[in-house]
């Protein structure tokens, strides 16, 4: 006979958010939805579960290992639990929103189910939160979303930012001009990611000394670019690094205190990503805290050009500080419902009695600060 499960156990990668953190991600998330809203997009609100078909086409075909699937009893269709919310942003541009004005600002937040975490971030939900910009290809339109992105994060309360730009473009340019295979150019991009040196003078060929260039080339923005514009690239690549160079002059110009890095060869998590892409780090912070670039809305791949970022909830919250907790009065039973409506109006939480009794110890026992006897409220020792 099977035993009884332990309810409180929970699939490995899963849990539950009890006071106070449920509350402080709440008030977070809602921060950062009122700076986005601020700059001027429009919030939307996907459904969690979608047909498989839009859920994992065009940019969302990146996702596919990462989806959960199940059969819906109703139409008899495969459908998907979205693993990232982009892509649905971009559906409901493209759909729901085709005839609005470009471009299109939208913002998000909710959560997202995968099927594996990783070792940074083993939890398989949690909380995303972001912005995308459709309908512009212009590098004005990714510095909005990276200066958005930052000012956001730093109006929440994270100082020591850093900004890491990348070109995911710029290689696959380059081994188009090189006249690479693609099973050569696969190899080689697996020994950038892992920047191994060695493995790139091995595989490159005749361009090897510019792949090591661009390998070498990782650093701040400032030195990061001088090195790139030494390298005498073909002209699909050497369009890739004036973009990217441009990219980071405007949010250069938007955000001059911030810390801005270049690593021309990072692909990892920008895979469906067509042009500038960009990770975000706070100092102290193991884990990035979110990423984003540019891509394309549409169900093919080949829709609008888009750009957008998205934060990691779990990640902003370990780097914020933790709000002082507001008091709580504790309000005996038979106290007078116009009393106790008062004190909530003055900023109180207030915690009722269901009867009468030691008022003081009950106050206690609930972790009330306060006490409310007799048209007063007392400290609690």
């Amino acid at each position: 006979m099977n035993e009884v499960p332990n309810k409180a156990l929970l699939p490995v990668g899963l849990r539950d958010v009890l006071p106070p953190d449920a509350g402080f991600e709440t008030q977070v998330t809602l921060g950062l939805l009122s700076a986005f809203e601020s700059y001027g997009y429009e919030q939307v609100a996907p459904p969690l579960i979608e047909f498989e078909e839009s859920l994992l086409s065009g940019a969302g075909a990146a996702t596919a290992a990462q989806t959960f699937r199940l059969m819906d009893p109703v139409s008899q269709h495969m459908m998907g639990v979205r693993s990232d919310m982009t892509v649905q942003v971009a559906r409901i541009a493209t759909t729901r929103l085709a005839n609005a004005p470009r471009p299109l600002r939208l913002c998000y937040a909710g959560q997202v189910l995968q099927v594996k975490g990783s070792q940074l971030q083993p939890e398989r939900q949690f909380g995303q939160a972001g912005v995308e910009l459709i309908g512009s290809d212009s590098a004005a339109a990714d510095a909005e979303v990276v200066t958005v992105a930052v000012s956001t994060l730093e109006a929440a309360g994270i100082s020591g930012l850093t900004v890491d730009l990348t070109m995911p473009t710029l290689v696959p340019a380059l081994c188009g001009a090189s006249g690479l295979s693609a099973d050569v150019a696969s190899r080689l991009r697996f020994a950038l990611n892992r920047k191994d040196a060695a493995g790139v003078a091995a595989i490159g060929g005749a361009s090897a000394p510019l792949f090591l260039g661009l390998l070498r080339g990782a650093g701040p923005a400032e030195t990061a670019l001088a090195a790139l514009a030494r390298l005498d690239l073909p002209e699909p690549a050497a369009r890739e690094r004036e973009r990217l160079a441009a990219n980071a002059a405007r949010i250069r110009a938007a955000l001059p205190q911030l810390t801005l890095t270049i690593d021309p060869v990072e692909h990892r998590g920008f895979e469906y990503h067509t042009g500038m892409s960009f990770t975000l780090f706070a100092e102290g912070l193991r884990t990035e805290l979110g990423r984003g670039g540019r891509y394309r809305a549409g169900s093919n791949g080949d829709g609008e050009p888009a750009t957008g970022c998205t934060l990691f909830l779990d990640a902003v919250l370990s780097a914020l500080p933790r709000a002082a907790a507001r008091p709580r009065v504790y309000v005996p039973g038979g106290t007078l419902v116009e009393d106790a409506r008062r004190l909530r109006s003055e900023g109180w939480i207030t915690v009722c009695g269901l009867d009468e009794g030691d008022a003081r110890a009950e106050a206690k026992r609930l972790g009330c600060t306060h006490l409310f006897i007799s048209g007063k409220i007392s400290a609690l020792d």
